[in-house]
């Protein structure tokens, strides 16, 4: 309710109950006079529950009903005072927030208890016709009220409505872009990665062919087969990629236990374990731990091809986090390809960790190399 409306109400109220007892007929004077003030408490103990109970359809209800009654009684037995006004704010309030037979209801009670009392106390005539008219008016006024705000009341849901549609639409609208963007993606990777491959395997076919017993041709296959595995690596990061555009990944669990699975079938080592309750995550956080599992993972075999690694997978009240951890090889066994790349995979991994939110920690800690994700998940 407008604080303004329930200033007006208190003031009504107060000035009822201020105001009637120095009219006539004063309080306890004669029988009329004790009906008076019975009739004047009834009205102050109903609407002050009414002001309290705006939010009780039912309380509000019985409270309008018996301030009705009384108020009616009470400008039938004071006429020449301002116990008019309670039953003008009974009728229009009963309109405006109760069903239309039950303000009707609670505005016939008012009527006809101010005509009972104003027959038996010989209220004047021009009154006893002229207040039940007010009544009726001013029920009639809150009855245009009550559909008005039932009108603004279903324009707000109807907002509300079009707002949502509007932002299923637009989320509607960039999935079926991004699922436009996967098509492209994997129409140009698939095909051109696929055809490398193809001429890999080709060239490395070839090669075997030639007489063995030169370090640059087994140099040779031996890079062309590290090529090979790269692309049908990269293939499959393609694919990765592109399910998270589409929105479509499979659960993170999953995904690194084929990754561990993976690295198994071309010879490596990997422990992979899970502390925690797994549970399912967002694509941006799957695909962020996906990404430093894989990196660390390529790190190691890079550093330190051989040695065993540890990858596990824990699911906190708040958290996850993705621990990758291998032993630091000495200097005589780094492998060959330790001097590759630009270093610049881990920054990329903290760059992502941050925008989820998280943090990446990477590092020798007590003879081993640790990678260490952590993001709110």
């Amino acid at each position: 309710m407008p604080a303004t409306l329930y200033g007006i109400r208190i003031l009504v109220l107060v000035g009822v109950v201020g105001t009637v007892p120095l009219a006539s007929p004063h309080l306890g004077a004669g029988a009329r006079g004790v009906a008076v003030a019975v009739t004047l408490g009834l009205s102050a103990v109903s609407g002050i529950v009414w002001l309290f109970a705006q939010d009780s359809e039912r309380v509000l209800t019985m409270s309008l009903a018996v301030m009705g009654a009384a108020g009616g009684a009470l400008a039938g037995l004071s006429p020449l005072s301002t116990a008019v006004a309670l039953g003008c704010v009974v009728t229009s309030a009963a309109a405006v927030r109760l069903p239309v037979e039950t303000s009707l209801a609670v505005a016939a009670t008012t009527v006809a208890a101010f005509l009972a009392a104003g027959v038996i106390s010989a209220t004047p005539t021009e009154a006893l016709f002229g207040y039940p008219l007010a009544f009726a008016g001013l029920w009639a006024f809150g009855r245009t009220r009550h559909a008005y705000l039932l009108r603004a009341m279903e324009a707000e849901r109807t907002l509300v409505e079009a707002r949502r549609a509007h932002v299923a639409e637009t989320q509607a609208a960039a999935l079926a872009e991004r699922a436009r963007i996967a098509r492209e993606i994997h129409d140009v990777l698939a095909h051109s990665l696929a055809a490398v491959s193809v001429n890999l395997q080709a060239a490395e076919g070839l090669l075997s062919t030639l007489p063995e017993g030169s370090p640059e041709l087994a140099k040779a296959i031996e890079c062309v087969a590290r090529a090979g595995t790269f692309t049908r690596q990269g293939l499959a990061d393609a694919r990765q990629a592109i399910l998270a555009l589409r929105d479509d990944t499979a659960p993170l669990l999953d995904q690194l236990s084929a990754l561990a699975e993976e690295r198994h079938a071309d010879g490596e080592s990997v422990d992979f374990s899970v502390t925690g309750r797994p549970r399912p995550v967002t694509t941006e956080v799957g695909l962020a731990a996906y990404r430093t599992a894989q990196e660390a993972l390529t790190n190691a075999r890079k550093h330190a091809p051989g040695q065993p690694v540890g990858l596990e997978l824990e699911f906190t009240e708040s958290e996850l986090a993705v621990r990758v951890v291998n032993p630091l090889p000495a200097a005589s066994d780094l492998g060959p390809l330790s001097a590759s790349g630009a270093g610049y995979g881990l920054t990329g991994l903290r760059e992502r960790a941050a925008l989820g939110g998280g943090t990446l920690a990477a590092g020798p800690v007590e003879g081993e190399w640790r990678v260490c994700l952590r993001i709110p998940a």
